[in-house]
């Protein structure tokens, strides 16, 4: 699915424009953690950025897997989803929730589902995650499909910023999924990659959606030791078209603030046309 909400660019200075990654250690209660971000955010507004991004599960890291159900939302209603929307119309940006627990048809389920939120407030696109992850290794088990119902749909938005993908976390390693976008200028990576797995895959897979999409990627995380024994890695970046890391927070909360450069883009995509080189194709 693509959703236009191009506008004229007000956003975007003469060399492009700023956007930031957004880094927690989310705890189990939602106040708190909105109150965290809150902060954050600010903190990325008066470094100039119009485009902010929330890591996965920013509202909620609950003591159990079943905790998130207990504050599921209807679409379009609940504290969470007008948080996001006061927030993002308050600071004039364009603000993205990195996954919201939204109601399915399973009451037993959720889905985790990424905002969009424009400058106005107004949401303009809606991603339910589509690969859950699963891991079993040593003392680390995680089976999502036990209370998330799959997304199935690749959504893409038309924004004064470029044409932006949206995805979550574990699909970061499935590259067809970021290949059926159809050349957006920037993905969306949020994200809350295990300590295990994040050390040993998180930039690698961030870095080659960036660079074999000719994109930009935000990939805000969560990172750090959460209230259940948790931990996430964290290393929220921002990576250019060419997969070179432009910022990261390796460790702790806080902003992640750059600028990207569409010009710059540009170029890069005259220089190496691998996308106009394609020979193969996904299934549509």
């Amino acid at each position: 699915m693509s959703v236009d909400s191009t506008k004229p660019n007000q956003n975007a200075t003469e060399n492009g424009f700023y956007v930031a990654a957004i880094q927690m250690a989310s705890g189990p209660g939602v106040d708190a953690n909105l109150e965290e971000a809150t902060r954050h955010i600010e903190d990325a507004v008066s470094q100039n950025a119009k485009l902010v991004v929330l890591p996965e599960y920013f509202c909620i890291m609950g003591m159990k897997d079943t905790d998130k159900l207990s504050v599921m939302e209807q679409a379009g209603n609940g504290p969470i989803q007008t948080f996001l929307s006061d927030t993002a119309r308050r600071l004039g940006i364009w603000l993205v929730g990195g996954s919201v627990p939204l109601a399915s048809p399973d009451p037993k389920k959720i889905y985790n589902s990424c905002l969009v939120y424009a400058n106005d407030g107004k949401l303009v696109a809606r991603y339910d995650k589509i690969h859950l992850f699963g891991l079993s290794m040593g003392h680390e088990y995680y089976a999502e499909e036990n209370t998330i119902t799959p997304g199935d749909e690749v959504v893409t938005v038309n924004t004064p910023f470029g044409r932006i993908g949206l995805s979550i976390c574990y699909d970061l390693r499935f590259p067809e999924l970021f290949r059926k976008m159809t050349n957006v200028d920037i993905i969306l990576a949020p994200a809350a990659f295990t300590a295990v797995t994040g050390k040993a895959h998180w930039e690698v897979l961030v870095r080659a959606r960036a660079l074999e999409n000719l994109a930009y990627v935000i990939a805000p995380a969560q990172g750090g030791y959460h209230a259940n024994g948790r931990e996430t890695n964290g290393d929220s970046m921002i990576v250019d078209p060419w997969g070179v890391v432009v910022k990261r927070l390796p460790r702790g909360s806080g902003a992640v603030v750059a600028k990207l450069d569409p010009e710059y883009q540009a170029r890069m995509r005259t220089s190496l046309p691998a996308l106009k080189h394609r020979k193969l194709y996904c299934d549509q």
